[in-house]
């Protein structure tokens, strides 16, 4: 009885905390990631108080975080659209793969850890935080901007990654040998194959088998469904992030739309409790010795991020200014750095504490970089170009007219499929 009292205490100041530095975060205009981390970071193992009955819930809580994470991002997209955009995008993907990935793999390397632990932190310096960039082109005003459309189709062509990235990742991890390695991801990325072949041809009558006008009974039937493919993924090593993810694509239509709505304040709760839970396990005292590497990689992530988006707007025909927006509007790393992260730590175990400080860096440098990136440079520009009066403080600036609004740039500001 005690063991129970303790737990529904600590879990009651966990929930009341974190609802409490979310509207802090709020308030003040940042994302309320790094504040969940370092929540985490000051009761946890070496904190300033320990939870300990809690503990075990929390973990199953943050499972159940990065499935809903996962679920809901599949939900954004069709497998159509998904498709659209590896034929249209992939040259700007494979810029930001190089550019964002190299980073991570060369430091690894150079820190001794080894080649898996390279893959796993050339991920983390890969991936942009959808959520945080979502948000931060909402709170700018930028959905209707015309490189809006540009910035959302490099996060599509991220997303789309991870479905192949993580059942890689998940394999090597596994330590299993070449053969039963090859096996193993061989049927992984067959598995998200097959998925997306029937999501593709059979979406909607997924769908429609799904669907029900009772909320009540779509939650449940979405959530098993969910869970259940999420273990099976896991079991056949292709992750359960990915299959949650699979199954957001399958589904589509009024179908998306409804456990969109419905999933959104679970998803917000259980990922708040992931983050929170990395945090926890993650010793403060790991922290100082990484973190000038994360400084670095923070730096160098900025620029690289920056060069991706320039060159996706540049392909698009979008002025200067527009392509120095977008590029800001890339640099937030967020929770799918933290879920690899996590995935690596039996590997390296100084990835966990370096993954936390370069997310905390990351989280808060982009919505500045978002913010600042354009007028910055463009106020640099006359003492970098100071002769030629075609480029002294005024480059070519084609038009800036809003686009006309597209589904990519409407769902960043209502996340569902059409």
């Amino acid at each position: 009885m005690h063991d129970t009292t303790m737990l529904l205490i600590e879990l009651g100041a966990i929930i009341l905390g974190l609802g409490i530095i979310g509207r802090f975060a709020g308030r003040i205009g940042l994302s309320a990631i790094p504040l969940y981390l370092l929540a985490g970071l000051a009761f946890g193992h070496g904190g300033i108080f320990e939870l300990s009955a809690s503990e075990e819930f929390i973990a199953i809580g943050a499972e159940i975080g990065v499935i809903l994470l996962l679920l809901l991002l599949g939900l954004e997209y069709s497998a159509s659209e998904l498709v659209d955009n590896l034929k249209t995008q992939y040259p700007s993907g494979l810029v930001d793969f190089v550019l964002n990935a190299t980073p991570g793999a060369v430091a690894a390397l150079a820190l001794g850890w080894g080649p898996v632990a390279a893959v796993a932190l050339a991920g983390v310096t890969w991936i942009s935080s959808s959520g945080v960039i979502a948000k931060v082109l909402t709170d700018l005003g930028r959905l209707g901007n015309r490189e809006t459309p540009v910035v959302l189709g490099v996060l599509v062509m991220e997303d789309l990654a991870m479905a192949v990235y993580l059942p890689i990742l998940t394999t090597l991890l596994a330590g299993v040998g070449l053969m039963g390695g090859s096996i193993s991801l061989a049927v992984a990325l067959g598995t998200v194959g097959v998925v997306l072949y029937v999501a593709l041809r059979h979406g909607r009558l997924i769908s429609k088998a799904v669907s029900s006008d009772n909320p009540e009974l779509l939650l449940l039937v979405v959530l098993g469904l969910t869970v259940l493919i999420a273990g099976i993924a896991q079991q056949l090593h292709v992750s359960a992030a990915v299959g949650a993810f699979l199954v957001g694509i399958a589904l589509s239509g009024e179908v998306a739309e409804s456990a969109h709505r419905l999933f959104a304040p679970l998803r917000d709760l259980f990922a708040a409790v992931f983050f929170v839970f990395f945090g926890l396990s993650t010793d403060p005292s790991n922290i100082p010795p990484v973190l000038v590497p994360a400084l670095i990689l923070a730096a160098v992530t900025v620029v690289t991020k920056v060069a991706t988006g320039w060159y996706a707007a540049r392909r698009a025909r979008i002025s200067p200014k527009g392509r120095l927006r977008a590029g800001g509007a890339l640099v937030a790393r967020g929770e799918f750095s933290i879920v690899i992260a996590g995935l690596a730590a039996g590997v390296a175990a100084e990835i966990r504490p370096l993954a936390t400080a370069y997310v905390l860096l990351m989280v808060i440098i982009g919505p500045l970089a978002a913010r600042w990136t354009e007028p910055a440079v463009m106020a640099l520009m006359p003492r970098l170009v100071p002769s030629s009066s075609g480029a002294s403080g005024k480059p070519a600036v084609l038009p800036e007219e809003p686009a006309a609004p597209s589904d990519t740039a409407a769902r960043a500001d209502s996340p569902s499929k059409p």
